[in-house]
Formats: structure tokens, C-alpha cells, sequence
């Protein structure tokens, strides 16, 4: 049994994440809590909990702010708002997945058995491979290789990977995608929603950058510094002034 928390301050949220968790049978609600206060004090008490289920946008206190003092306190988290603006903070926060309400049964399902399921095709550090779900080819089981992404785009719920041969869309959550890629050398993000391949960059005009498949990626104000850092680190320059002849 899966030992769970759930913290929202609508009382109708919680409800329907109770009847939901109702079709799980291996999930232990041992605690809801409408007041994030009430939880920030009371979670210290309970022990090995593996799933908080958490609103983002609550009176005094956020989730997302809340996400740094409980965050320890269990191995999975799982944001749940009706906001699509909180993605990129629920990225930082180390979340596990991110569901936009209202979402339905299937899409918190999904999220669940994501979230708890022990993989068992962990990838190796020496492999040139790894394996996901096609969502579109009815969640059949793809191998792709690192060499061949060119691009990995968030879709909230899903992720598209942009491969130099097809696109594959899976679920998992970007901050997942970073996880997956990292046995590889460099992708980077200029993006909340993109991760892009170095590989594969076409040409930088300004703070747009287009990649080999066609692909624009503007860079946003949170990542200018390091993408001006990229920049400076890996573009060739002359080291020797150009001389013109004064004398005609």
C-alpha cells in the first residue's frame, strides 16, 4: 500500500480526488488537509509517505512555496491546478507530474502509476538507447536513440520528442525528460517547454533559435544569462584584428 496526502483548500477538490483514489486500490489516504498551515505542521508526523497530491494556488501560502518545506517528506509529489502558468515552477520544484484541472479519471490514473510504479528499464549509462510509450502509435513500446533527438517539447501531461525520423509523444513530464537524457552529452534549455540538442542547432539569430527540423525556440528573460554564457563559451572568434592598408 501506497501511503498518500492530499492538500487543497476547495473542499470539492478534495472530494474528487477521494473518489478517484477510490479506483486505486493500493493507495492509503491517510491524510487531506484544506489548510496548508495545518499540513506544513502536522506532515512532521507521519512517516514514509509516498504520495502528496497538492493545489498550487492557495490563500497565504502556495504550493509551490509549501513544495519546499514538505518536498523531503515524501518521494512522490504531484501538483494538481487549475493554472497552466505554474509549469515551469513546478519543474524547479522538483515535482513528479503536473495535472491541469479538471482532468479526468484516466489522466490521474496515469499520473499515479507513473508516479509509484517501480520502472524496471532503467536505462544504462552506456546505452546509446532508451525506450518509451507512443501515445500516438496506441502506447507502443519505441526505441530511440540520443543521437537521433533533436528536440524534446512539453505538452503539460505529455512530452513530443522530435527525432531526426519521426516525433514520438509520450507521457512523462519534462522535468522526466531531463532525467532520461542525462547518460547524454549535450542538450540544453533556453526554454520551460524545450529541451534542444546542440547537435542539431541550425542558426542562432538573435534570442531565436531554429534547429535542423525546422523547429523555432525563442529564448525566454529566465534562461538570457546562460544562454549569453553558451554563446560566449562555444562561438569561434578571430583572435586577430583585422589590419587595412592606409596606404594607396
Amino acid at each position: 500500500m501506497y501511503k498518500c496526502i492530499i492538500i487543497d483548500d476547495e473542499p470539492h477538490a478534495i472530494a474528487g480526488v477521494k473518489k478517484y483514489l477510490e479506483s486505486l486500490p493500493n493507495i492509503d489516504l491517510v491524510a487531506a488537509y484544506s489548510d496548508p498551515y495545518a499540513a506544513l505542521t502536522e506532515i512532521e508526523t507521519f512517516k514514509d509517505i509516498d504520495l502528496i497530491l497538492m493545489d498550487i494556488d492557495m490563500p497565504n501560502i502556495s504550493g509551490i512555496e509549501l513544495s519546499k518545506s514538505i518536498r523531503p517528506k515524501t518521494r512522490k509529489l504531484i501538483f494538481t491546478t487549475g493554472h497552466t502558468k505554474y509549469g515551469y515552477e513546478a519543474f524547479k520544484a522538483d515535482a513528479d507530474d503536473y495535472l491541469l484541472k479538471p482532468y479526468t479519471l484516466g489522466e490521474f490514473m496515469i499520473a499515479i502509476n507513473k508516479a509509484l510504479l517501480k520502472p524496471t528499464d532503467q536505462i544504462s549509462n552506456n546505452s546509446s538507447t532508451f525506450l518509451v510509450k507512443n501515445k500516438d502509435d496506441g502506447n507502443r513500446i519505441v526505441a530511440i536513440k540520443y543521437s537521433e533527438v533533436i528536440a524534446v517539447e512539453s505538452q503539460l501531461n505529455y512530452v513530443s520528442i522530435h527525432t531526426t525520423s519521426t516525433k514520438v509523444t509520450t507521457y512523462m513530464s519534462l522535468g522526466e525528460m531531463v532525467k532520461v537524457l542525462s547518460p547524454a552529452t549535450g542538450f540544453l534549455q533556453f526554454h520551460r517547454s524545450f529541451i534542444i540538442s546542440y547537435n542539431f542547432i541550425d542558426y542562432i539569430d538573435g534570442n531565436t533559435i531554429k534547429m535542423k527540423n525546422g523547429l523555432f525556440i525563442t529564448v525566454r528573460e529566465y534562461y538570457k544569462k546562460s544562454f549569453a554564457d553558451f554563446i560566449n563559451k562555444n562561438l569561434i572568434r578571430s583572435k586577430n584584428k583585422i589590419k587595412t592598408d592606409t596606404h594607396k
